[in-house]
């Protein structure tokens, strides 16, 4: 007789390529696949009702999956230790599988307050590693050749049959079960496995000819970007199928000139670089809540200057491009990686706002909120990590590169729709801003160029601190990439451990995806 597993489903929200549910289908006993919706997790400051509805979406089709295998997938409510031990005594399963999680503070906390239950309980729960991100890593030397092997390992093929429990599946709460607000998003993404793929297909197809050329602008990068991140982070997808099909598309790509061949190498690049960032956060959990370095706490008020703030959370600064940038990804959730950086850079700079001011409010806003990616680079773009160059964005240059024509900007900010070309992005150098600025549209709330100097001189200041390098040199030796000089790999080199890391300048490469 086979063994019972409970599968514990968290952030890898599919049948196919799924290590747990593989190995606890191949343990021949009966399966129950769980998701437990906690309503704790979802009153966290990072949540909101959009990531609800993704989740939602992709349980539904989820459990269809799960059912035509022969165990639909269980959704429960409530706190997740109360879930866990009530499915156990009323199933008698002794064992829970899941994959490990780089999550947020939270989930750390909760997992391991699960980890003593579970022992408690005379419970086995086994978490099965993620591909790319190593649990209690000692050294980033060895670690790129362990992704890349872990990236190219024949993917696992969905169950194909499960002996289930019979149990009510029960009902996917929407977001007022989990008490999460109203949260207007009528450009979100949808979830599902089925749209994950069809976003792959068309990206490797036809979208992505252009992805290296156009990714820079919220406009083109729309559509030449894979849109594939929410479903990475919520794991409809796994980062090696995405990794695997883009092999697979190099094979068959044209000459290039034809932009195929470097489009898929800046695309493997960049999930390579997502792999880099989650390893961060699963090495140092307090990027969430601390100045990596530490010589930067105090830098900007703990307690940020409230009406700046509103102004850059509600597309309000008197920015263009910057309030532009806001209003859009409000609407859909979602913004290609150099503006995001733009939107951090100015309220980390030109508003002085401290990162963890403002990093929940886009964490709930970014559909494809993933903890790994986002506080690392809260950091980087805030410039507390330490070891990465200083980068201040120049938000009237950024419009202009981006929007030649204005049509984004005009688009999200339609009380400039009628100003000259030349005076969009800087309104009041235009003779006619008197009747524009403070009437249809504020004026900027800082002087752009005044801000970005004091700011840089800030930064610079505890850079020239006395106790500064040693601290930095001990961050580039945990966190830094680990420069290739060889071909074919991505960024990293493992084979010479003793070869120094590199300051991450490198880690502003985006990773659009």
């Amino acid at each position: 007789m086979g063994q019972d597993v409970l599968v514990w489903f968290k952030r890898d929200l599919r049948v196919n390529d799924n290590p747990v549910l593989a190995q606890a289908a191949a343990r021949g006993g009966r399966v129950l696949p769980l998701f437990i919706a906690d309503p704790e997790a979802w009153a966290q400051p990072d949540a909101a009702a959009r990531h609800w509805a993704f989740v939602a979406e992709t349980l539904t089709e989820l459990r269809g999956h799960l059912a035509g295998l022969g165990a639909p997938l269980v959704v429960r409510t409530g706190p997740t230790r109360a879930v866990l031990d009530r499915l156990c005594q009323i199933t008698g399963i002794r064992h829970i599988m899941s994959l490990e999680e780089t999550g947020n503070g939270w989930s750390y906390a909760r997992d391991r307050a699960i980890a003593a239950w579970a022992r408690d309980a005379g419970i086995l729960w086994q978490e099965v590693p993620q591909p790319g991100v190593v649990r209690r890593l000692h050294s980033r030397d060895g670690w790129a050749g362990r992704r890349e092997r872990a990236v190219r390992a024949a993917l696992i093929p969905a169950p194909t049959a499960l002996h289930g429990f019979a149990l009510d599946p029960g009902k996917i709460p929407d977001a007022r079960d989990l008490g999460l607000p109203a949260d207007p998003c009528p450009g979100r993404q949808t979830g599902g496995r089925g749209a994950g793929l069809a976003l792959l297909d068309s990206f490797l197809d036809l979208r992505g000819r252009d992805y290296r050329r156009a990714m820079s602008s919220p406009l083109s990068g729309a559509d030449a970007c894979s849109r594939l991140s929410p479903h990475l982070a919520w794991g409809t997808l796994s980062p090696r199928e995405a990794a695997q099909a883009a092999t697979r598309r190099k094979l068959q790509a044209p000459p290039a000139r034809d932009g195929w061949a470097g489009a898929l190498k800046s695309f493997e690049a960049r999930l390579a670089w997502r792999d880099h960032f989650m390893q961060k956060l699963e090495d140092a959990p307090s990027l969430e809540t601390r100045c990596l370095h530490s010589a930067y706490e105090g830098l900007r008020p703990r307690e940020p200057d409230g009406a700046r703030r509103i102004a850059w959370e509600q597309g309000e600064t008197g920015i263009p491009f910057v309030d532009a940038c806001m209003r859009s990804l409000i609407a859909t959730g979602w913004l290609n990686f150099r503006m995001r950086a733009m939107l951090v850079s100015v309220a980390s700079y030109h508003l002085w706002l401290d990162w963890r001011a403002t990093g929940p409010h886009l964490a709930r806003l970014f559909t494809d909120y993933e903890p790994g990616i986002h506080w690392p680079q809260m950091q980087m773009q805030s410039g507390t990590t330490g070891m990465n160059t200083l980068r201040i964005y120049n938000p009237v240059k950024q419009g202009q590169d981006q929007d030649p024509t204005g049509a984004f900007t005009r688009r999200w900010c339609p009380e400039l729709r009628d100003l000259p070309d030349a005076y969009l992005q800087s309104p009041w150098l235009w003779a006619g801003a008197a009747g524009v600025l403070d009437k249809t549209y504020p004026a900027p709330i800082i002087d752009i160029a005044t801000a970005a100097r004091t700011a840089r001189d800030a930064v610079w200041a505890v850079r020239r601190g006395a106790q500064f390098h040693g601290e930095a040199a001990a961050l580039v030796d945990k966190h830094a990439s680990r420069k290739d000089r060889g071909a074919g790999r991505h960024f990293v080199n493992d084979r010479s451990p003793k070869r120094r890391p590199t300051p991450m300048a490198q880690d502003q490469l985006s990773f659009d995806l």
